[in-house]
């Protein structure tokens, strides 16, 4: 069957688009601003060990990491060659373009360096948005899908995959919606995991390891259906760079969850 046509343009006010890609970023912040401060309400951190101000600030050097940090992780990690003789297209946020691994990476750095400032416990606020991340990937994966892109490889029985679809640039041929795959799996499934065993008293840094394995199981699962970006290919051998990044960040969680073991 054929992928929903889904203008990408969500509203035209005059020159102003307003694409549906850039809501899900809204979306996304939004449930993650309203979920985290519920988890601090209900472990009364908030407005004594966090401040609403506080707060305010921090969710802004977040949504800042998460947006420079996914731009650059996927211009250094998949497309370098091309950004470096098209740099302007950088900015082209709103094309699509953004690496989890680099929208992972920056607000975490950007976030330790507000919590140290501000005398914020990290590990613990890095524990809520971890509980809420997932949601926030669901909506991102949503956008890959109205975008038509980041589509799954080609379905060789497609009356074995009767849900296969055939996306526009993609050729005649019917593929996995692996973008909706990765929304189930790495988005609303982690998400239940973490969001009900949120009360659980769990050691400073447990829902963040879980968070970081989960997220690359689910992903390596995925990268086995999804096709991998034209320019860069297979590794080596049915290695893609997204299995890469993945494995690594497995290693960190799993390193990270025994030696928090150990330590209690």
């Amino acid at each position: 069957m054929m992928a929903p046509h889904i203008d990408p343009v969500a509203l035209q006010l005059g020159p102003l688009a307003i694409h549906w890609y850039g809501l899900m970023y809204v979306f996304a912040f939004a449930s993650a601003w309203k979920l985290v401060q519920i988890q601090l309400k209900e472990r009364k951190l908030w407005g004594k060990v966090v401040a609403p101000e506080a707060y305010e600030n921090l969710f802004t050097w977040l949504i800042l990491g998460v947006i420079l940090g996914g731009r650059l992780g996927y211009v250094l990690f998949y497309n370098p060659s091309y950004y470096a003789s098209h740099p302007i297209e950088i900015f082209y946020v709103w094309n699509g373009g953004m690496s989890f691994h680099g929208g992972f990476i920056g607000p975490v750095m950007t976030g330790w360096w507000y919590c140290r400032k501000s005398k914020l416990p990290f590990i613990t606020m890095l524990d809520l948005f971890a509980t809420v991340a997932p949601l926030g990937l669901a909506f991102g994966r949503m956008g890959n899908f109205i975008n038509g892109e980041l589509w799954g490889r080609v379905v060789t029985n497609p009356e074995n995959v009767p849900w296969a679809m055939i996306f526009p640039g993609a050729g005649d041929l019917p593929r996995h919606p692996s973008q909706l795959y990765e929304l189930g799996l790495e988005g609303l499934l982690l998400f239940a995991l973490l969001w009900l065993t949120r009360k659980k008293d769990w050691v400073a840094g447990t829902r963040i390891s879980i968070f970081i394995m989960g997220y690359a199981l689910a992903r390596i699962f995925c990268e086995n259906f999804r096709e991998p970006d034209a320019h860069i290919g297979f590794l080596f051998g049915g290695i893609t760079m997204g299995m890469l990044l993945s494995s690594a960040m497995f290693v960190t969680g799993l390193i990270t969850l025994l030696w928090l073991r150990k330590k209690t």
